[in-house]
């Protein structure tokens, strides 16, 4: 069975659908993991929520933060901003069957030696701890009480993990991380003013790229990741970053990933350019 990694898709259906036939998806004979912001801002999110469920278990998905934008927009919590493009899924047939599906999906896998995240792990974390700090959160969006979450869920602080924290606090230190980290300090401080189009060189002092922190706990581990388009395609022993910015204009890609997690290939489609370059991802 081989095992493909996808960057981030933000509703690009049609480029999605070029990808599968690009490495000649089989659902019955490989294993399909997005790695999270399946939706907004490209034209055709229904269609890519869709696409996916009907995969079934052959597709699994990580929750970005545009997935879980989608989830509290579609519990009121939150407006829909201007530039969203959520309208199709939120007053689909299928609405509700779909956002359940959604807030059902994982915030973290580990398979065949690859620790999977949308966005970034923090420092502390080992990748058996970010499997437990993930399902956490899992528990509580999968649980009837989910949408109480939602409306605690945004903020920037803490921001920094203790292992201490609890309820709501905690929680949001661990979606932060995991769908929103790109930049943090030594100690783990993660910075959120700074913008996907700044770059790796935009970092303020004191700060840098999660995955360059000095003895991080993950660093013997395997690592993909999306959620930062300008950092695009980054292959080290040690990491797999594939937001190759679809929906700005420039590829989706995918890594096949062999029996050695290091073993890996890179498969792109060109994308058109659904929106302007500009903002986070």
């Amino acid at each position: 069975m081989a095992l493909y990694l996808i960057g981030d898709v933000q509703g690009c259906d049609t480029a999605l659908g070029r990808l599968l036939d690009e490495i000649a998806f089989s659902p019955s004979r490989d294993r399909l993991v997005l790695l999270g912001d399946l939706v907004n801002r490209g034209p055709e999110s229904l269609a890519v929520l869709r696409r996916v469920t009907a995969l079934g278990d052959a597709a699994a998905c990580l929750l970005g933060n545009h997935d879980l934008h989608l989830l509290v927009v579609s519990q009121g919590v939150r407006r829909p901003h201007r530039t969203d493009t959520l309208g199709d899924i939120l007053t689909a047939p299928d609405r509700d069957a779909l956002l359940d599906w959604l807030r059902h999906r994982p915030m973290a896998l580990h398979e065949r030696g690859v620790l999977m995240v949308h966005a970034g792990v923090l420092p502390q974390w080992s990748a058996a701890r970010t499997m437990q700090l993930a399902a956490e959160v899992e528990t509580v969006l999968r649980g009837a009480d989910w949408h109480v979450f939602m409306h605690q869920m945004y903020g920037n602080q803490p921001d920094e993990w203790h292992d201490g924290l609890q309820g709501a606090a905690r929680l949001r230190v661990i979606v932060n991380a995991l769908t929103r980290l790109r930049l943090c300090s030594a100690e783990g401080r993660m910075e959120f003013d700074t913008k996907d189009s700044s770059g790796v060189d935009g970092a303020p002092p004191g700060f840098m790229p999660w995955f360059d922190v000095p003895g991080r706990q993950t660093a013997g581990d395997v690592v993909a990741f999306g959620h930062w388009s300008t950092l695009g395609w980054l292959d080290r022993p040690d990491l797999i970053s594939l937001d190759t910015g679809c929906v700005w204009g420039g590829c989706l890609s995918a890594a096949r990933i062999g029996a050695d997690a290091r073993d890996r290939e890179l498969i792109q489609v060109r994308c058109p350019q659904a929106r302007k370059p500009g903002g986070g991802a």
